[in-house]
């Protein structure tokens, strides 16, 4: 079975400045992996400007407290931070579902 995703087939084309944002995404550590992966690879390159940001600023946090912060331990004191997390988390865990 196919994940349903909200989004034509084929993602645009990245700037380098993506690039290098969905190389920095790669962190090795199989908890954070689950949910920041399926992000990029879905839905990083559709997102609005204002979300690439942040996400961009999520990752410039240590992988302990992105760790943290996904599962519930503490949370960010960047607001926007710690919503993407929380639409990052419910996302990832609705595509569990399908």
């Amino acid at each position: 079975m196919t994940a349903v995703t909200n989004h034509p087939a084929s993602q645009p084309e990245p700037t380098n400045e993506q690039r290098r944002i969905i190389y920095q995404a790669r962190r090795g550590l199989k908890e954070l992996d689950f949910y920041i992966d399926p992000y990029v690879k879905e839905l990083y390159l559709f997102a609005s400007p204002t979300e690439q940001e942040t996400f961009a600023e999520m990752l410039t946090y240590e992988d302990p407290d992105l760790l943290d912060y996904f599962t519930n331990q503490s949370q960010p004191e960047d607001k926007a931070v710690w919503e993407l997390v929380n639409k990052i988390k419910k996302w990832r865990h609705e595509q569990d579902l399908v």
